[in-house]
This record gives structure tokens, sequence and C-alpha cells, in this order.
């Protein structure tokens, strides 16, 4: 490898180090990326149900859950490539290898691998149950839209791994420090905990805000009924007053009415956020701050192997 690198360019030595992510994943076994994804996938799918995209509560739970599993999958994908042949990257770079050809060989090699893990997601998704967004916001179709998104949040989770793997020492570390980035992603993305003063503005350095805020508005979250304040009615409805059970009388007459519909729908409008509107300017501002990120995360990786050499670790 050190004489096929030392005169070759940046193009060709992106082109060796391709065809040998390649090679790795057909002999060493990283195809097995793809069916742990399709697991996960097909768990979380079963757990969350066909309330997605229905009402809005299935909807931030089943795109919360989806979040999880693109940053999962990004983090898995790339969270050990590179402390774990680290030795061999500071020869190869000493024999004149580019760090900038080895990150844009990774990032070629991991843009296909998120890419095939898109569409299974999709898929499990379909096959679930679940009814996709048939419009989409910005193109003509909602699931490529969505898949869209689902690819960017997995990407750039996936460049953040990758970065962390150059930062680290070993595999060991690097799987040490996995969780805790998830659950960063997870608590600061604004979706399920109400974040306040410092901890509000961390949430829009995160991959999770901006992955759930795109498929909420992909989702059309705010077109959607909710159905929490109905249930907490019935839940209620048993309790009497002066002899009375008033709220049960209020539900059946709604129900027999037929306004118990029209109740959600209004449930539904007092519970809209202004960052799951659906609109174009929504969606693509999400989707370029997921591209900044990772771009970021991207250019972190190239730096941090710069000074491979200084590493006496």
């Amino acid at each position: 490898m050190k004489d096929r690198l030392r005169y070759k360019g940046r193009l060709a030595q992106t082109r060796i180090y391709f065809g040998k992510c390649i090679r790795m994943f057909v002999y060493q076994n990283d195809w097995k990326f793809l069916p742990i994804s399709a697991l996960i996938a097909a768990v979380v799918t079963f757990v969350v149900g066909t309330n997605m995209f229905q009402v809005q509560e299935g909807t931030q739970l089943g795109v919360f859950a989806l979040t999880c599993v693109c940053v999962w999958n990004g983090f898995f994908n790339s969270i050990q490539v590179v402390c774990r042949e680290r030795d061999i990257i500071k020869r190869e770079h000493r024999a004149g290898l580019y760090m900038s050809s080895y990150i844009f060989a990774q990032m070629i090699y991991q843009l296909l691998l998120c890419l095939a893990q898109t569409a299974v997601t999709l898929v499990i998704c379909s096959v679930a149950g679940i009814r996709l967004p048939e419009a989409g916001i910005i193109t003509r179709w909602g699931t490529v839209d969505m898949g869209i998104t689902i690819l960017l949040t997995t990407y750039a989770a996936d460049m953040m791994a990758l970065m962390v793997s150059c930062l680290v020492r070993t595999t060991t570390t690097a799987m040490t420090t996995m969780p805790f980035l998830l659950l960063f992603q997870l608590v600061f993305s604004g979706g399920f905990f109400e974040l306040e003063g410092a901890a509000e503005k961390v949430q829009y350095v995160t991959l999770s805000h901006w992955g759930m805020n795109s498929l909420c508005a992909i989702g059309r979250y705010n077109e959607q009924p909710m159905v929490s304040a109905w249930n907490m009615l019935v839940k209620f409805k048993d309790i009497e007053v002066d002899g009375q059970k008033p709220l049960k009388d209020l539900l059946i007459n709604m129900s027999q009415t037929g306004r118990d519909d029209e109740f959600l729908l209004w449930s539904g409008q007092q519970n809209q956020a202004a960052e799951y509107a659906s609109t174009a300017g929504n969606v693509m501002n999400c989707w370029i701050m997921l591209l900044i990120l990772l771009i970021v995360f991207a250019a972190a990786s190239i730096i941090a192997l710069q000074f491979i050499d200084r590493d006496k670790r």
C-alpha cells in the first residue's frame, strides 16, 4: 500500500481507499449493518404502531423513534472505522497518504451505506403498515421528502461518529462514547423534553432536532387531530357533580351529534407548533442545517487526522 500511495494524487488515493472500503464491506462482514438496520427499524415501527402521521401524538412519538433509528444507524456505521486501523493510517500517512483522500473515500462509502439504510427503513415502515405522506413539501412525493430527511440525518450522524473515531484512541473508547452521544442527541432534540435557557440553544446543534422538525413538517403534524384531550375527558367521564355525570353526558352528546371529530381537530389546532409548519422554507432550512453539520464533522475529521504523526499513544 505504501508504494501505491507514494506517487498517487488525491483523486487516485480516494479511489484506492474507496476500493478498500468496498472490500471490507464484502470480506469483513461490514454488510451486517444492513440487516441490523432492518431489525432496528422493524422493532421501532412495531412499537410505534400505525398512528404515525394520523394523529399528533402518534406522529411525534413515531418521528422521535424514527430519528433514533437514523442516529443509531449513523453512529454504528463509522464509530470504529478509523480507530480500529489507526496504526495503519499513521504508517500510510508517512508514506504519502493524504488525509483528505482517506476521509473523502470514507464519505463516499458511508453515503452509499446510508442510502441503502434509508431504503431499508422506508420499506420496513411501509411493510409495517405506516401510512407515509403522499404529497411532498419540496418534491411531489412525501416518501421522497421523507427519504431525503432520513438520509441526511443518518449521514450527518455517520459523519459525527467518523469524527469521534478520528479523535479517540481505541475502539473500546469509541464504543463507550457512543451511548453518551446518542443520549445527548435524544435529550436535546426538543421533541419530548421542554428545554429552557441555555439548554434551548443546545438543541440547534443537534441532528435529532432538525431531523424531527423536518419529518413532522413533511408529515403535516399541524394539520392532524390531537386525541389527548379527548382521552382525558373519557378517563374522567364518571366523575359526579351533584349526582350528575356532566362529562359523560357531554361525550355522549358529542358522539351522537358527530362533533367528536370536530373536537379532535380543534384540539390539534390548539397544539400547533411553528417549527412543524409544513412549508418549503421550514423543511429546506432543516436540510441545510443537517448539511452544514455533516460538512463540519467531515472537516473536523480531516483536521484531526492531520496531526496523527504527533500521536504518541
